[in-house]
């Protein structure tokens, strides 16, 4: 099955983080990156920028409207995600549990629906 893997943290403390824990920091996410992708558990995974470069938009009434930066405040931000293929839910939630920043925010595990086959079964 795939998961996704979204990991929150919050920006202020990673941006206060000094330099050489910082690098610390991308560097384990790196090399879990590297163990993921060698072992077949890893589909992709990514940093986010900023959430202040995030757009929001919404479309009610055929009207599209846009709002620079997150949808809602919040103490922790969407800072990245880890989209894997795990056996069950209980291999992807220790996947999740390897993720760095899993120490200092947290990693929310997701099911990725397949909508194509859900149409094709009738679902």
């Amino acid at each position: 099955m795939k998961y996704l893997c979204l990991v929150y943290s919050e920006e202020k403390i990673l941006n206060a983080m000094p330099k050489d824990e910082s690098d610390t920091f991308i560097d384990e996410h790196l090399a879990l990156r590297e163990e993921l992708e060698n072992s077949g558990h890893s589909i992709d995974a990514e940093a986010l920028q900023s959430v202040q470069n995030a757009s929001t938009i919404r479309v009610r009434n055929g009207k599209v409207s846009i709002t620079d930066g997150p949808f809602a405040e919040t103490k922790e931000q969407l800072t990245g995600f880890y989209y894997v293929d795990a056996r069950d839910l209980n291999e992807a939630i220790q996947i999740a549990a390897k993720i760095p920043a899993a120490r200092i925010g947290s990693v929310e595990v997701r099911p990725i629906r397949d909508l194509v086959a859900e149409r094709k079964s009738g679902s």
